[in-house]
């Protein structure tokens, strides 16, 4: 099938904020690759290694739309998502299909997070020290990826729960996934020792391959859209979505978690952090924020008085 391309102009520093305004649009997928070079040598990456960023000053983001997307109503929510940026040199293009999901595959590698977590590509064989008796796999396929690991508010969020069980808060306990995207938290959760998880994600593309990734590893996820989820609370909570979002759900999160519970948030660009820690203080005690790049993750306690 044929896609929209989009493709504009960037600075290092404005990269960050160009890629979670294209997400936000639905950005099937969004590449990198340096501005000055020649078009014989061009090398794109998909997304930065987990702890990089990109390398040149300046570069050009090229996204990917369906074909059918309204490429002016496309700019508008762009410039309405973050009107601080340089919308103008945005252009525009129909292209033929290509193997994208190659492409993940080719780039994609795997990936350890914590002392026993590792992401590993479904057809990839696993390292050395990733066979280890311990160790907790989860397989993923890129061409529904979501969320690969590769992105820092994964990252931090795997470590999260990697730390949870070596604390043995995890083992047996049921968390939820909220923004589940490809499942890769709750896969994670479940192979690091929780008896059960939760995905729930406003997108029903996610959701089936949240499923599809639940089946290859052999596990099973409850999931759910927003307006299907069940009422209930959790000891485990870990949402990996917008700091907009986390804003306005921050009630909804809060009633989620159990008393007592743990919730982790990322998705959070360096200087949204503090709103967000004022937003939940009224619900959660010992909140603690921990850097990778540009992003926050911000975890807590829940507590019993706003109960």
């Amino acid at each position: 099938m044929p896609y929209l391309q989009l493709t504009l102009p960037s600075s290092e520093s404005d990269q960050p904020r160009y890629e979670r305004a294209l997400d936000d649009v639905g950005a099937l997928a969004v590449s990198l690759q340096d501005a000055h070079l020649d078009a014989a040598d061009e090398q794109a990456i998909f997304e930065p290694g987990v702890g990089e960023l990109p390398l040149w000053d300046e570069m050009t983001l090229t996204a990917l739309f369906p074909a059918d997307t309204d490429a002016l109503l496309l700019l508008a929510a762009l410039e309405a998502f973050d009107p601080g940026l340089d919308w103008s040199k945005v252009r525009f293009e129909s292209i033929a299909d290509q193997d994208w999901e190659r492409a993940w595959l080719d780039t994609f590698q795997p990936m350890r997070f914590g002392a026993r977590t590792w992401i590993v590509p479904w057809n990839h064989e696993l390292p050395d020290d990733a066979q280890a008796d311990d160790a907790a796999i989860v397989r993923l396929d890129p061409g529904l990826a979501f969320g690969s690991g590769t992105h820092p508010t994964t990252a931090l969020c795997l470590r999260w729960l990697d730390g949870l069980s070596a604390c043995g808060e995890l083992q047996g306990k049921t968390v939820l996934d909220f923004g589940c995207g490809s499942g890769i938290l709750a896969l994670a959760a479940l192979k690091l020792g929780a008896a059960r998880a939760v995905g729930v994600d406003n997108d029903p593309q996610a959701i089936i391959a949240t499923a599809d990734n639940a089946q290859r590893n052999g596990v099973a996820i409850d999931t759910f859209l927003p307006a299907d989820e069940p009422a209930a609370t959790y000891p485990v909570v870990v949402a990996n979505i917008l700091a907009s979002a986390l804003d306005a759900l921050a009630e909804t999160l809060a009633a989620r978690t159990a008393c007592g519970g743990r919730i982790a948030m990322s998705g959070i660009l360096a200087g949204q952090e503090d709103e967000l820690l004022q937003r939940y203080a009224p619900w959660f005690d010992d909140l603690r924020v921990e850097r990778e790049d540009d992003w926050m993750r911000i975890e807590g306690v829940r507590n019993a008085v706003a109960a």
